[in-house]
């Protein structure tokens, strides 16, 4: 089993940025990719980011890439972090960072919200404009 607990979402203006942290308590944290997904209200849960579990390989949805980055630290905690900057409104969502004991190691598996076994309970993220 691994437990994941997100924190740092908050109310932030447009083009503001926020740091996300994901604390995964449990299993060896080095075993599992971790991946970021989002959902707004009234939408579909959508991929944002994800990293190996070395954290040597990064994806990351288009809608994000160049402003949001994922990392991890498995020496020194078992956290993943996610900077998002320049932050839009259209990034208003609820974010849930997820662990998967990985299959595959490619964009189509990571992005793929199904693969994921464990789950954190989100943290909101508005932005306003």
């Amino acid at each position: 089993q691994v437990q994941l607990v997100e924190s740092g979402g908050g109310l932030v203006q447009a083009g503001g940025s926020l740091r996300l942290s994901c604390a995964a308590s449990g299993r060896t944290f080095s075993t599992y990719a971790m991946g970021w997904f989002r959902q707004a209200p009234g939408k579909e849960r959508e991929f944002v980011a994800a990293i190996t579990r070395s954290g040597d390989t990064t994806y990351y949805a288009d809608s994000v890439k160049g402003r949001f980055t994922i990392s991890r630290d498995n020496a020194k905690n078992t956290t993943v972090y996610l900077q998002m900057n320049n932050l839009k409104p259209e990034d208003t969502a609820v974010y849930y960072c997820a662990a998967d004991y990985p299959t595959y190691s490619n964009y189509a598996y990571y992005s793929e919200g199904s693969v994921y076994d464990y789950w954190g309970q989100g943290t909101q993220v508005t932005v306003s404009s």
